[in-house]
């Protein structure tokens, strides 16, 4: 879209996620610029970013920059934080240098607070929270795959002022004008807790049991306990205020029992199996914490936290 063509745009993260939206913004605005250190930085610099996506196609894209940090650019207008929550801080810290107060970030990752980090960590900026329902991943090559034929990405802030709301818009109109499917929500919060319960029972019991949601599915014990991280992980939502339904609780269950696929994992379970830095707290410790902070009752969510981290540490 011409209106966005002299703005610079910044994607710090270039997983899967990151991938993805990095390279429609990248194939669509003159002026992008891909954070990436290392070998993926490399590669990108020399062979472009490599797009495999089953929804938006194949293609190869070249950033007008590809630096292996943040801190030499100059302001940017809008900033993309695609990386893992335990990478929120240092990533933060790298952009300090090129965020105004008229700088609108965006972090899409996992977790129900990483928007609320960002605001902690860079005050001047306006930061916009959000979530995306997508499947993709980085390649031993550094291209990155997207499968299926979705991905949704939701923006807002609760309870926007209208020149906050206007820059919610903005973002989607920019993100839509790249070919990444956006919607501005005016309960943001809602909607990011409707995937942040799933996650809390998808993430954590498939890396514990390092089963796939099928096989969860058939043993009716597992299944049980899936049905119970879910529960929890409402209540809290609902001791928070956040307004999320008995019928968004049993749609959330409905997924689970009737429509995520029987191989589907997750991204804790396959960072368990590989002895990576994982998001465990980001998955399990911040629900536990939350419950005992607000007084709900997690005894199920506390075990598998707990059995959790004892197969992290003999990972490691």
């Amino acid at each position: 879209m011409k209106r966005f063509e002299d703005k610079k745009i910044t994607v710090l993260g270039l997983g899967g996620v990151g991938g993805y939206v990095g390279a429609l913004l990248a194939d669509t605005y003159p002026h992008v610029t891909f954070v990436a250190r290392g070998n993926r930085g490399a590669s990108i610099q020399s062979g472009g970013l490599i797009l495999h996506s089953d929804y938006r196609g194949e293609r190869t894209v070249h950033p007008e920059n590809v630096v292996e940090t943040a801190a030499d650019l100059e302001t940017q207008d809008y900033i993309f934080i695609c990386v893992k929550n335990y990478s929120l801080e240092e990533a933060c810290r790298s952009l300090a240098g090129c965020v105004s107060e008229d700088t609108v970030i965006i972090p899409v990752m996992n977790g129900a607070d990483p928007g609320d980090r960002v605001r902690e960590y860079l005050p001047r900026a306006t930061v916009i929270d959000s979530l995306i329902y997508i499947v993709a991943f980085a390649n031993a090559d550094y291209s990155v795959t997207q499968q299926d034929k979705f991905a949704n990405l939701y923006v807002g802030i609760q309870d926007a002022d209208p020149a906050d709301w206007k820059k919610c818009c903005d973002v989607t109109d920019l993100l839509n004008g790249a070919g990444v499917d956006c919607t501005a929500s005016r309960d943001i919060q809602a909607e990011i807790w409707k995937k942040y319960i799933l996650n809390c029972a998808y993430n954590v019991e498939t890396a514990l049991y390092n089963n796939s949601i099928g096989q969860l599915r058939d043993d009716p014990q597992k299944a049980a306990i899936y049905e119970a991280l879910v529960d929890e992980a409402w209540h809290v939502a609902l001791a928070k205020g956040i307004h999320v339904t008995k019928a968004h609780r049993d749609a959330i269950l409905h997924r689970f029992h009737y429509e995520l696929q029987y191989d589907a994992t997750s991204s804790l379970q396959r960072d368990v199996n590989a002895g990576r830095p994982t998001e465990l707290e980001t998955f399990s410790g911040y629900i536990v914490r939350e419950a005992r902070r607000l007084g709900t009752a997690a005894p199920v969510s506390e075990k598998m936290y707990e059995e959790l981290k004892e197969t992290c540490r003999k990972a490691d």
